[in-house]
């Protein structure tokens, strides 16, 4: 399925990430899932909220830099090899993946995926 995810692009100095987690958490904003990579000199956390609209109202009101950006959220057996074959998937439609972040649980596996064409990686990946 099709989600939004939060872009906030934070300065690289310690505590900026501990500040950003302290504000959404006061706002009653649940982190579902994130990622955070960096460059030298800032660093970009992706969110998956339970809330974007607040979460995106509440970073700006703190001078955040926010961006949403299209996704594709899928939940797999949590087994070898099957990511591998959702994967061949997108690259046998020419499909690809700019990035992507994932988690296990149970038997579950969680993967968040941003293509050059989220709505056909759709349409390929849920098929």
């Amino acid at each position: 399925m099709i989600i939004q995810q939060l872009s906030i692009f934070l300065n690289n100095e310690i505590g900026r990430f501990t500040e950003v987690t302290r504000i959404l958490a006061e706002a009653g904003v649940n982190l579902q899932a994130f990622t955070l990579s960096e460059v030298s000199d800032f660093g970009i956390l992706r969110l998956i909220t339970d809330d974007n609209d607040k979460a995106i109202a509440t970073l700006q009101a703190h001078s955040y830099a926010v961006s949403t950006t299209d996704v594709v959220y899928i939940e797999l057996p949590d087994h070898p090899g099957t990511l591998a074959k959702s994967i061949e998937k997108l690259s046998d439609a020419g499909i690809s993946v700019e990035y992507m972040y994932a988690f296990s649980q149970g038997n579950t596996a969680s993967v968040v995926i941003r293509t050059n064409d989220v709505r056909q990686c759709n349409d390929v990946i849920c098929q």
